[in-house]
């Protein structure tokens, strides 16, 4: 097993990516702090990992407070002792709305979400980290953050940003062993909605854009991204933004 007596704590564990995740890991020996906003779906996962003999708790966790995502890390520490593995997997998209016509409510839900809440859950996962001699951190980045054309302003900017912040803590803490990579998928069957009643002439020229894609890919496939920048296998890899679309990028 490839994370044997590992503890991960993955956002967005209640669907889609993060769901796959946190069953992936679970199934290759980690113990998983799986954490999400909406709690049905939370609990579901983590019957399902313990009915398959996995290790797993649940905590309901809004990423854009501080004192949520400090609690979620202390849950990891109180539960197993240590954290291995950091997740920052949720996310909410921004109604493909371009800058000229995105209100503030919008851009700054999407900011709190998306990089405050990684943010967060790494400024309290270094320093343990650190302390422990290592650790690994992956962020769930998007296309979107590495083109200008896949997404609205804010989801686009919120994206560029934690590829920003990746690189940033590879750089410093990389010496201290805490390896943190970022993942750019595609376009991904999940249930993850615009943020709301989108942007028509915006969503056409996306259509127009993803048309190009070669498939989507099933969040099962992202996991195992993720499972082998969690593991010894990417022992050497940090700072990485690493696509995974298929081939979208190459055309």
């Amino acid at each position: 097993m490839k994370l044997q007596d590992k503890v991960a704590v993955i956002t967005g564990a209640g669907s889609g990516i993060g769901r796959a995740i946190a069953k992936l890991f679970a199934a290759e020996g980690a113990k998983v702090v799986a954490a999400d906003v909406v709690p049905a779906g939370l609990e579901q996962v983590v019957d399902e990992i313990k009915a398959a003999g996995g290790t797993a708790v649940s905590v309901v966790v809004d990423v854009s407070k501080v004192q949520d995502v400090e609690n979620m890390i202390d849950t990891a520490l109180g539960q197993f002792g240590r954290l291995d593995v950091l997740v920052n997997n949720a996310g909410i998209m921004d109604r493909v709305l371009p800058v000229g016509e995105c209100p503030d409510e919008v851009w700054n839900r999407v900011m709190a979400v998306n990089l405050n809440g990684p943010f967060y859950a790494c400024r309290k996962a270094v320093p343990i980290m650190v302390k422990q001699g290592g650790g690994v951190i992956i962020n769930t980045a998007s296309e979107a953050g590495l083109r200008g054309g896949v997404a609205g302003a804010a989801y686009t900017s919120s994206k560029h940003a934690v590829i920003g912040l990746t690189k940033n803590i590879a750089s410093y803490y990389g010496k201290d062993g805490v390896r943190c990579n970022a993942i750019c998928p595609g376009a991904v069957a999940t249930a993850i909605g615009l943020g709301g009643e989108p942007h028509l002439e915006a969503v056409s020229r996306l259509m127009k854009v993803t048309e190009l894609s070669p498939r989507t890919a099933q969040p099962e496939e992202i996991a195992k991204v993720a499972l082998f920048l969690a593991s010894d296998d990417a022992s050497f890899v940090n700072g990485v933004a690493l696509i995974a679309d298929g081939g979208w990028a190459a055309i």
